[in-house]
């Protein structure tokens, strides 16, 4: 069912607000003159004639020797992107007859109130010392967490923190290194960048001629992608500054290069458009999974990778084998844009029936949008476009409800068909949604803009308000515990789905009755999905409250994951104070949770949302077109 608040009235998005415009003093006084009486007594006589022109040359007088109020202002300057304070005044003669601008379209009076001063100017909410200050302790944490795992297990995929040693589970290709080398670029923690690649310089292509198996899609979204990002954030010609740490700019590209010719096995030994999902790098050759099938998310999840790799080295083989991949799905049944979380190489045909946006399906619809948005200055992606708008109307009619007593909205699942009962479990990795409606809803541009330009349709708007209506959700699936940190799954309570004493521990949350966790799924792996969002909707909507709700996050994350020796470590029982640490620090932690928040809490024009698309591993590429592209 789709939503029924919206923000504004379809009207709204469309009027002209010419009225609005301030008009000059000079304007009233000329206006004044050829619609009033004043004209015609006053040109009757030679007095008359007199004292208009006197009257006129004094109006001129005075707006030419008139200084306004001194105003600061921000430019850009300097060989570092800093800011530097201007100072204006006085009036320039060519000023006079400027056309007044444009003002940007009324908000509605119940959102003024939620926006506070960042409607006003948000830089001024960039530089405020608070937050500053908060992003620098994101910053120091992820010190904390790289520190502890190049002391105990620097080389390895992961980190456990409790029992100080490493772990391979991704294949053992120093997934942690890669996965957080460009969010040391971006927090410009240069001797964690020079560690990182130090070791990838001189030991990731042999760990790759040498690696057995491993999964295509994790071994994409982590390493490749991951290699690509630092790629194109050290390139001198991308605007980075030339004195950057690390190996130089050609070591990645060329070590994705080794890495991707042999991920590309995966593709090319499928009978169908499906690539297999487990891939042995040292032959290479791949083969499908132990029950021949892949998860829907992970086939359809490698594009933006593989079409930047395409870009930046100039061989178009990796574009043509990924996409191959959403072309055909784009020719298979599918219930209003949902599809089922199972697919087959052997025969190109989905298995099962089960529809969900939590695990196996989730970034599917992710990637529709956003490689869309990467390849959106060629006509023959459109159709990405609108199989994304086709699902997410899916997802209004099919998958959206609200809990009670108090009415949180969620998304919940189909797990045998589009005719089947509806289940109200949400995953934790579901609060990718409000971002990604939120990115389509605008393209990227703030809310304000995107109105400002009659940018956004009445389904923007309502995907607009849907993906804070569901951020509101999730944010709460943090707040309802005992820890402030969230269950890797919830249940919802609704006329058809109640479990009592089931509740999350924090007795003094309004949404207490709302949620339901069950025991098995109240851990926590330091997922990033809801940070994402909240970061995503800041940066679109300008509204504080997203890094207000950031900041408990992450005060719940440094008190109860924090390891004092080094690291993170997810929980087992979120429910439970204190919680009993799992011993797992999981590479996005770095990759992608420390990175939301730190974009979160800084200036919006660092890696601006329409020139950067962020892959599923929160490795920003390129839109190409818009950001440069190395």
């Amino acid at each position: 069912m789709s939503s029924k608040s919206l923000p504004y009235s379809k009207k709204d998005v469309h009027y002209d607000n010419a009225k609005f415009r301030h008009r000059s003093f000079f304007k009233v006084i000329t206006q004044t003159l050829q619609t009033s009486n004043v004209k015609n007594h006053c040109m009757s006589c030679s007095t008359g004639k007199f004292l208009l022109l006197l009257m006129i040359f004094g109006v001129a007088y005075l707006m030419l020797t008139h200084t306004s109020p001194t105003t600061d202002g921000l430019v850009k300057g300097g060989n570092n992107g800093t800011y530097e304070h201007i100072k204006s005044g006085g009036i320039r003669f060519g000023n006079i007859f400027r056309k007044p601008p444009r003002l940007p379209p009324q908000l509605p009076p119940d959102e003024k109130g939620s926006r506070g001063n960042i409607g006003l100017d948000h830089r001024k909410l960039n530089s405020d010392p608070k937050w500053i200050a908060r992003q620098q302790n994101v910053k120091k944490a992820f010190i904390h967490a790289w520190l502890g795992y190049k002391k105990y297990a620097m080389g390895y995929d992961e980190l456990m923190p409790v029992s100080k040693r490493g772990v391979d589970g991704l294949g053992g290709l120093g997934a942690t290194i890669v996965d957080a080398l460009d969010t040391a670029m971006i927090m410009g923690a240069d001797e964690v960048v020079s560690e990182a690649g130090l070791w990838i310089e001189t030991q990731l292509s042999n760990k790759i001629n040498q690696t057995g198996q491993v999964n295509l899609f994790e071994t994409t979204i982590r390493v490749l992608g991951g290699l690509l990002s630092a790629y194109h954030l050290s390139s001198v010609e991308n605007g980075m500054d030339p004195t950057h740490k690390g190996p130089k700019p050609v070591v990645y590209l060329e070590t994705a290069k080794n890495l991707a010719d042999r991920l590309l096995t995966g593709f090319t030994s499928s009978p169908t458009a499906i690539p297999f999902g487990d891939i042995v790098l040292r032959d290479p050759s791949a083969h499908p999974a132990p029950d021949g099938l892949s998860s829907t998310s992970e086939v359809s999840t490698l594009q933006l990778e593989f079409n930047y790799l395409s870009s930046v080295s100039g061989d178009p083989k990796y574009t043509v084998e990924s996409m191959k991949v959403l072309e055909h799905i784009k020719t298979l049944p599918k219930v209003e844009g949902l599809i089922p979380i199972f697919i087959s190489p052997s025969t190109g045909e989905f298995a099962g029936e089960n529809i969900r946006l939590g695990s196996r399906g989730d970034s599917y619809y992710e990637y529709l949008l956003k490689v869309w948005l990467q390849k959106k200055r060629e006509s023959n992606f459109t159709y990405l476009r609108d199989m994304y708008e086709e699902a997410m109307k899916g997802v209004r009619h099919r998958l959206v409800q609200k809990s009670i007593p108090n009415g949180l909205v969620f998304v919940g699942e189909l797990p045998f068909g589009a005719d089947s009962s509806f289940s109200s479990k949400m995953d934790h990795l579901v609060c990718f949604l409000p971002g990604t409606l939120a990115l389509g809803a605008t393209k990227g541009l703030t809310k304000e803009e995107a109105m400002r330009n009659n940018m956004l349709n009445f389904e923007d708007l309502e995907n607009l308000k849907l993906a804070e209506d569901l951020a509101k959700t999730c944010f709460e699936m943090y707040s309802v515990t005992s820890t402030g940190l969230a269950p890797e799954i919830a249940y919802f309570h609704t006329m058809e789905f109640s479990e009592g004493g089931l509740d999350g521990g924090n007795k003094s949350s309004e949404y207490m009755n709302d949620i339901i966790i069950k025991p098995a799924d109240r851990h926590n792996l330091l997922r990033p999905e809801t940070v994402e969002s909240l970061f995503v909707l800041y940066r679109i909507t300008e509204d504080p409250k997203y890094r207000e709700w950031g900041w408990q996050i992450f005060e719940a994350f440094e008190k109860y994951t924090r390891v004092d020796t080094g690291g993170y470590s997810s929980l087992d029982d979120v429910t439970s104070v204190p919680p009993h640490k799992r011993d797992k620090m999981e590479t996005f932690f770095l990759g992608e949770t420390l990175k939301y928040f730190y974009l979160l809490f800084g200036d919006s024009s660092v890696i601006p949302l329409d020139k950067f698309v962020f892959n599923t591993e929160a490795h920003p590429i390129p839109i190409e077109g818009t950001a440069k592209m190395g």
